[in-house]
């Protein structure tokens, strides 16, 4: 028996139908006329929530945040056009930080490629230095070979993107019209809509990507030189950068350190200042301590573990810079985070798993560290002095010092809640400020690129992701590049808790020696807004406040966590001139003490 069908519409369904068979529970759609046959699917499939964003840029980083949240793939679905081109910011921070993504784009069919034809642009491949594979799924088809390819393609993106080479991919659909269900283009047998329920494929279950790394013997001999460099060297550090870790690493790690007596370099970003984890050998303060040359003269290391990507600290970007001592990197999949070609070698391997390794490996030789280690001692040493000084430097500092706001932020945050934290100065605070705690936190971060653009937007798919609290820490120039974000809040009463650190521009660049260019600095670096945020938040239905102290903040904050939908912005009008100031403060006077 034969049935009229309209060849996009099968064609979509079938690999929309087979992406829900597989695990994908969320899809971001941008509204367009040529992804016409793509939304149908979506909107068809009671599998798979479907947010629908109008501004691309903003649904790439809320995919983001959502994808990063559940740990699962999330589909991102425009028309053809300069609609492509809005996801790529986000599609870049996904493949740096390996971020699961399937970007579905529309395209028009190839006869209209190049000749003029409306709202068409090259979309082959166009985010190709940026993902892990690229296909172009050709025009749709009605007959059993190419509806089996379209079902094999979402498994391999959701393979792909997930698990076997973990990051964001790409498939260009191109469509010709007629586009609605109800315009029949085709007459088929029925036996053939079996392949839009993908009744005849395997269901893909999700595992988490806890697939061990393929060994080989290179791998091998790496994991030979570090063990016999533990065994050996006393004087050794462990740094942990920005990163994705699983939730048994900080456990792991800490086993390791404590087994070495090494040291932990903990970035505000790692996860690891934050849990119930006794934190002897964990250091937080390092920013003052490595920013000085009498004290770094006499604590060199003679080997260097590094997890993750390039501290955020600029004191271990310079350490980094002039070290010697043998250095090696561990990763999954065996990246390069290395902006020094410092590293003797990259070992692939799961950090957890490396941990684990190693220590076995020592107790089965009878390995016994130093009982009292004058390298960890002298570094704990130096980070109790900083403590002791931040904490009274904190305290001294009049409202509204920038660095306080993290340590407020740090105390009032409820166990088990998540921290988004922007990128500039607010991530910097968070490493040079934020103190180690008996509390569970769950930090997140677009580190991948360290980019300001869609932060807002990436907090909020982490707040429906998780279905927890959730607080952002932002600037006033992010919260500005992303005020369409939040479009999401309002549409989805998804509630968010947003310190807007407002020192009207550019407080980074207070940091740098541009500063002394005065007659180009507020204009060109600085770039003030002058912006009143309110008007925006409250067209959003959101709630806004200007606080003027450290107990109206609190105040403020407490009440924002009794909003359980839509986005709630408590704003601190800082000098960023001041706030810098009292860092740089801090250091000179940490660099004395130690």
């Amino acid at each position: 028996m034969k049935i009229k069908i309209n060849r996009n519409i099968l064609w979509t369904e079938t690999f929309v139908n087979k992406l829900s068979n597989l695990g994908v529970k969320y899809a971001c759609i941008s509204p367009g006329s040529r992804n016409t046959p793509l939304t149908i699917a979506f909107a068809n499939n009671k599998k798979i929530k479907s947010f629908i964003l109008v501004d691309e840029r903003s649904s790439g980083f809320f995919a983001l945040g959502l994808a990063r949240a559940s740990d699962s793939p999330v589909v991102l679905v425009c028309t053809s056009g300069t609609a492509v081109a809005e996801f790529y910011p986000a599609i870049i921070e996904a493949y740096q930080q390996r971020i699961p993504l399937i970007v579905c784009t529309a395209d028009r069919p190839p006869e209209l490629i190049g000749k003029g034809a409306n709202q068409t642009i090259f979309q082959d491949n166009i985010y190709k230095n940026h993902i892990r594979w690229f296909v172009n799924a050709g025009l749709p088809e009605p007959n059993s070979e190419r509806l089996e390819f379209i079902c094999r393609l979402a498994e391999k993106a959701v393979l792909d993107s997930s698990k076997d080479n973990r990051g964001p991919v790409h498939i260009n659909f191109p469509f010709r019209k007629p586009f609605e269900p109800s315009s029949f283009t085709d007459e088929i047998e029925e036996n053939l809509m079996d392949f839009s329920n993908c009744l005849k494929t395997q269901i893909f279950r999700s595992s988490n990507h806890n697939y061990e790394p393929v060994s080989s013997k290179e791998n091998e001999n790496i994991f030979d030189e570090i063990y016999s460099s533990c065994k050996s060297n006393a004087r050794g550090l462990i740094v942990v950068g920005p990163g994705i870790y699983q939730d048994s690493f900080a456990e792991k790690v800490n086993i390791l350190a404590t087994m070495l007596n090494y040291p932990i370099i903990a970035d505000g970003t790692s996860n690891l200042r934050f849990n119930h984890l006794p934190k002897t050998n964990i250091l937080s303060n390092f920013e003052g301590y490595f920013r000085s040359d009498s004290f770094m003269s006499t604590m060199q290391p003679e080997l260097v573990i590094q997890f993750g990507r390039m501290c955020t600290s600029k004191a271990m970007e310079e350490f980094f810079g002039n070290m010697d001592a043998p250095f090696f990197i561990v990763d999954e999949y065996g990246q390069w985070f290395d902006p020094f070609n410092k590293a003797r070698a990259v070992l692939k391997m799961k950090p957890e798993s490396f941990c684990v390794n190693i220590v076995s490996r020592l107790k089965h030789n009878g390995f016994i560290a130093q009982t009292e280690s004058s390298w960890l001692d002298k570094f704990t040493k130096a980070e109790l002095l900083a403590e002791k000084l931040k904490n009274e430097i904190i305290e001294e500092a009049q409202f509204p010092f920038e660095g306080r706001i993290i340590t407020e932020v740090i105390k009032l945050i409820p166990e088990n809640s998540a921290l988004m934290i922007s990128n500039s100065m607010p991530v910097r605070d968070l490493d040079y400020f934020a103190q180690k705690i008996n509390k569970h936190i769950q930090i997140f971060h677009n580190r991948g690129a360290s980019g300001i653009d869609g932060i807002t937007s990436t907090a909020l798919g982490i707040s429906f992701g998780l279905s927890k609290k959730t607080v952002l820490i932002t600037g006033d120039l992010a919260f500005y590049y992303d005020l369409n974000g939040l479009l999401a809040s309002l549409k989805y009463s998804i509630p968010l808790t947003v310190v807007l650190v407002n020192n009207n521009g550019g407080g980074i660049f207070q940091m740098l020696p541009i500063t002394k260019c005065e007659e180009i600095f507020e204009d060109y670096f600085s770039t003030p807004l002058n912006i009143d945020f309110s008007h925006f938040v409250k067209a959003y239905n959101g709630n806004f406040e200007v606080v003027s102290s450290w107990e109206h903040f609190r105040m403020a904050f407490s009440n924002s966590l009794n909003i359980n939908e839509g986005i709630s912005v408590i704003q601190v009008n800082t000098d960023p001139k001041a706030s810098s100031l009292i860092r740089k403060d801090y250091w000179k006077r940490v660099g004395e003490l130690v």
